[in-house]
């Protein structure tokens, strides 16, 4: 029989030894990601719940964590160990892994939290670090200063900076084992970021945000998540971070949204003891059940009345496997949100379920930027409770980099559609970044020929509207060449050209969503983000039949076109040629529009490189490739997403239009600052030339420099030194993430230039 039949799993494999302490992303969705942490007793894969263990009281023992619950790793307190002389002496001779029986990632506390339980404690900051390296602990913990919400600025100030006069020493004492850098400042923004910078200097393995107990144990959500964002964006992006003292499974979403990559439970033993049941909603309390509010593996076969009737001891290891089951299965849908990329709408929509945190999760999405690049204006589409949130912390300005930071890190266009969730939609994060995407790079022609003055705005129904509305645009295209066609959807305004472009096209929801009756000075407004504010406005009702009949019949009433001998303006001919023509026309638009948007081209340049082109088209009369005048395939528009995939051939000639010097080092400048630059270089070492050739993925390690204005999803195209282009693909981070990280994929390589014959 297997391990796994006899109910024992395999004890964990060490990871290679030039590898331990590295950490890399394997997935991701915006600032939330994916990971695995090399250590001694193996990888660990993130985000991952290190659940507690006293080694004087063990609820659940270690061994069933690891072989039933597969929990690879977990965090014991060696403060406890070395204050008791047989749990000590045996630590010393055996090991910490045989003293608590478990094969797995063992991280230990230093004394700290005790320090804020009870006072000081009676180790020192180099012989707690000794000690953990004496028991073969795989990540230890440096004695820090606790800091309270109830403390002074100046007292958290003295903590920060006696942490990090502590940390060199630290680190100098734990030699070769992994060790965490915890960050501090108490409720203050300006000591978390000090912090930050501070430890962020010294070569920590992990970092844990520390002193988040009794804001939690308060409920001062909006606390926890503005320590969060005056952290993390200052920590290096290739280390972990820890929430430490957070195992509530109801604060994992956000947590994660947020990117938190570790979290430790006592929780599911404490509350276990109190007969309180963990939640993704809050807690329940076992005296009050008549049914399990879920139903778990460990209670599958019994009710809360007949545990109740059991003695304490047995009652509360059923509760404290149950909280255990809960938390693990709230982590892992977590995970699986995040390979979706719907972590923000998980964390949108478990902010409904406790009052602390829906205010924090306001706190975080209601302000727009002082660029004005918020999803939509905010006094038409907030909600009371948004309203009152901004009331409440006029000082929310001062966060906008913090936004910005969540931002720049989302992919656009993404897979999947946007499932509707009310006002909070308008505020996630890949769609503020799409609409910025969208506003700051399009272009609009110069005016030309009749209808230049006007813009045509569409509404009424949702897409595809290339089925209603291509015959109508042919006719436009001929007769009103100059009039710009924009499409309303609930997201904002979008081009004619960006039809197909998720988010936009791609809402899911009631059909009122896409009813609603245009709003004239909203529509100007987001005319105005387009460079087209001035224009007249002419409204279309897509809903109904013979959309073309009366829309043509409105640009006629509008004096846009003139109807032929009184004719029905749906009839003026158009000719065989003159549709020929006009149809390419548009074919044109939709793909140069696009290459400007999703491949940062200069607008003008992507005109000319469709300059003549033809193109591909499927059965259902969309583009497939575009063919440059040359006969060269330069790009593809994808049908998922209504993105746009580069080919080599595009590759090479928008490389040889670069007129910015070959990037060196790794700016982190935001990327919206060099709008038409083209897709982003990145420069590659002379070890890895050869595989980019061959299509092969870069790895980290091996980039030696970047554009700032890389960001994860993006097309890319990968140079060698003297900025030759090798391939291209698409980046798997920002370029503060190139800086930093050693282990993992950089870059997804979709071809390579072979080496000249």
């Amino acid at each position: 029989m297997s391990a796994w039949q006899e109910g024992r799993r395999s004890d964990a494999e060490p990871c290679r030894e030039q590898d331990i302490g590295l950490f890399e992303i394997t997935n991701r969705d915006g600032r939330a990601r994916l990971g695995r942490l090399h250590t001694k007793h193996g990888i660990l894969e993130t985000p991952a719940l290190l659940p507690v263990i006293n080694p004087n009281i063990r609820t659940i023992e270690p061994r069933e964590m690891w072989d039933r619950y597969g929990i690879s790793a977990l965090i014991t307190n060696s403060y406890i160990i070395w204050k008791h002389d047989n749990l000590k002496q045996q630590a010393i001779r055996d090991g910490v892994h045989s003293l608590i029986d478990y094969p797995g990632v063992i991280m230990t506390d230093s004394g700290t939290f005790q320090s804020y339980i009870y006072g000081d404690v009676e180790v020192g900051v180099e012989e707690i670090v000794e000690f953990q390296n004496s028991i073969g602990v795989d990540i230890a913990t440096m004695l820090d200063v606790f800091t309270r919400p109830d403390m002074s600025e100046s007292e958290v100030k003295s903590a920060v900076m006696e942490t990090a006069e502590r940390a060199a020493i630290s680190i100098q004492t734990a030699k070769d084992t992994m060790l965490n850098g915890p960050i501090q400042g108490g409720v203050f923004k300006d000591l978390r970021i000090l912090s930050a910078k501070k430890m962020a200097k010294h070569d920590f393995s992990i970092h844990p945000i520390g002193g988040i107990v009794p804001i939690m144990e308060k409920h001062m959500y909006k606390d926890y998540v503005k320590i969060m964002l005056s952290t993390l964006p200052y920590l290096p992006p290739n280390r972990p971070v820890h929430m430490f003292g957070c195992g509530h499974p109801m604060l994992f979403p956000m947590s994660i949204a947020l990117g938190a990559d570790l979290f430790d439970s006592a929780a599911y033993a404490l509350f276990a003891k109190d007969g309180r049941l963990l939640t993704p909603w809050g807690t329940e309390k076992l005296a009050e059940l008549v049914d399990w509010p879920i139903t778990m593996p460990c209670v599958a076969y019994t009710s809360p009345n007949e545990v109740r009737g059991l003695d304490s001891e047995e009652q509360v290891k059923i509760l404290a496997r149950y909280n255990l089951e809960v938390t693990l299965t709230e982590l892992a849908r977590c995970k699986q949100a995040v390979r979706d990329g719907t972590i923000w709408r998980l964390a949108e929509r478990r902010s409904h379920q406790h009052p602390a945190l829906r205010e924090a999760f306001l706190w975080i999405t209601t302000s727009p930027n002082k660029a004005g690049l918020s999803v939509v204006d905010l006094e038409e589409l907030a909600m009371t409770d948004r309203a009152a949130a901004r009331e409440r912390d006029n000082t929310r300005g001062s966060w906008e980099n913090s936004w910005d930071w969540i931002v720049s890190a989302q992919e656009s266009p993404k897979k999947g559609g946007v499932s509707w969730g009310g006002d909070d939609t308008y505020f996630r994060p890949h769609i503020v970044e799409a609409r910025r995407q969208l506003t700051s790079r399009w272009k609009t022609p110069e005016p030309k020929g009749n209808g230049s003055d006007d813009v045509l705005i569409l509404h009424g129904r949702p897409g595809p509207w290339r089925e209603r509305c291509s015959d109508l645009m042919t006719r436009l295209t001929h007769h009103a060449e100059g009039m710009e066609v924009m499409i309303m959807t609930p997201l904002g305004l979008i081009p004619y050209s960006m039809e197909d472009l998720n988010p936009f096209s791609h809402v899911s929801g009631p059909s009122w969503i896409w009813r609603r009756k245009p709003d004239l000075p909203w529509i100007r407004r987001e005319l105005e983000r387009f460079e087209l504010g001035d224009r007249r406005i002419i409204l279309c009702d897509l809903e109904g039949d013979g959309i073309q009949a009366r829309c043509m019949n409105t640009l006629v009433e509008a004096g846009v076109l003139k109807a032929i001998n009184d004719e029905n303006a749906s009839d003026i001919p158009l000719d065989t040629e003159g549709r020929s023509i006009a149809i390419d026309k548009v074919r044109r638009r939709h793909v140069s529009d696009k290459m400007t948007v999703l491949l940062n081209v200069e607008h003008s340049l992507a005109r000319e490189l469709l300059q003549d082109a033809t193109f591909v088209i499927n059965r259902q009369g969309r583009i497939k490739n575009a063919i440059s005048s040359s006969g060269k395939h330069i790009a593809s528009p994808r049908l998922t997403d209504g993105g746009i995939s580069l080919t080599t051939d595009g590759a090479i000639e928008l490389h040889s239009h670069r007129r910015r010097k070959i990037p060196t080092g790794f700016d982190t400048t935001q990327a919206w600052n060099f709008i038409g630059e083209g897709p982003a270089w990145v420069v590659v070492d002379d070890d890895a030339e050869p595989f980019v050739r061959k299509g092969r993925n870069v790895f980290h390690g091996f980039v030696l420099a970047a554009d700032p204005w890389i960001t994860p999803g993006r097309t890319c195209l990968i140079v060698n030194q003297k900025g030759e282009l090798l391939g291209h693909g698409l980046s798997n981070c920002c370029s503060e993430e190139f800086a930093v990280f050693k282990k993992g994929i950089a870059i997804k390589t979709r071809d390579g230039l072979r080496e000249a014959n």
